[in-house]
């Protein structure tokens, strides 16, 4: 996809299957470029999509009937109920008066907003508005939703809420979700499969699992005597790399564990915490290439 001075998405190829899908990447990325893609929302300059099958350049119509988009940005009435401008949201999905006004009060049920769904939006929190966003996308029971950043501007307790929700849209309501976000801690709580991008280009599309693999290296916690703990550590062969409080210690077989609750043992030391690390997206993007420019021939 290119815009006059920059390319948002270049030579992207990746495939997935249903479920919880975490689309990863730097603001500017080309994430919510992607997406609009994908519902026909905006023409690329090249290349071919498709979503359940139907062609986004010729069958946008078709993919948006059957899926759900919230913005990154908030576009709310101010001046509208949650309930009526849901039950708005679905009438224009096709839903019959009745029906939208069932859904509508189940969905916003579901997303926690029950209890004010009749006061004016322009009066909701951050939080409220961004489950109000999130109802009109699941209004009208689609097969796949699509959601833009969706804990911008959330505190931590309100991330962790909405976080929630998403991962009981894949797993109890069986609708799967392409989410984006530039949090990558946030996508390894609730994803089944992420797609990792950087400068528009693809780095890596695999299961949660490939990205979260345990590592051969230990975390160590004690009471005190890290220091002398370290020394005996490194005595034995390890390879050492003190943490803080922590101590990082090379897992070169079983017999480590042993190594450690000895070490403790002798140094009269409270053992804390004995935990293998493991693999974390973010590694994907500290080894990633700078990715050119259209000076540079990027395309």
């Amino acid at each position: 996809m290119r815009y006059p001075r920059v390319i948002a998405l270049d030579r992207l190829t990746f495939a997935v299957e249903p479920g919880v899908i975490g689309l990863v990447g730097a603001n500017g990325a080309g994430k919510s470029t992607l997406i609009k893609i994908l519902l026909g929302l905006l023409p690329a300059t090249s290349g071919s999509a498709t979503v359940f099958g139907l062609d986004v350049a010729t069958q946008g119509t078709e993919i948006r009937a059957r899926t759900g988009y919230m913005p990154e940005h908030d576009c709310l009435p101010p001046d509208v109920s949650a309930t009526e401008f849901v039950v708005h949201m679905a009438r224009m999905s096709g839903l019959p008066a009745d029906a939208a006004r069932e859904r509508t009060a189940d969905t916003l049920r579901h997303v926690g907003l029950y209890e004010e769904r009749y006061r004016p939006i322009g009066g909701y929190s951050t939080g409220m508005r961004q489950r109000v966003a999130l109802a009109q996308a699941l209004v009208h029971d689609p097969r796949l939703v699509f959601l833009d950043e969706p804990t911008n501007g959330l505190d931590p307790a309100g991330r962790r809420e909405m976080l929630a929700l998403i991962r009981r849209i894949g797993t109890e309501f069986g609708i799967s979700v392409l989410v984006s976000s530039h949090l990558l801690g946030e996508l390894e709580q609730v994803c089944d499969h992420v797609v990792v991008i950087d400068g528009g280009t693809l780095l890596r599309s695999e299961a949660i699992g490939a990205f979260t693999q345990a590592t051969q290296v230990l975390t160590v916690e004690l009471t005190h005597a890290e220091q002398e703990a370290a020394s005996r550590f490194a005595a034995a062969g390890l390879h050492v790399r003190p943490s803080g409080r922590l101590l990082q210690v090379g897992l070169r077989d079983d017999g480590v564990y042993d190594l450690i609750r000895d070490v403790a043992a002798e140094l009269d030391a409270g053992l804390v915490r004995l935990e293998r690390d493991r693999h974390r997206i973010e590694e994907i993007f500290q080894t990633a290439p700078e990715p050119a420019t259209e000076g540079e021939g990027a395309r």
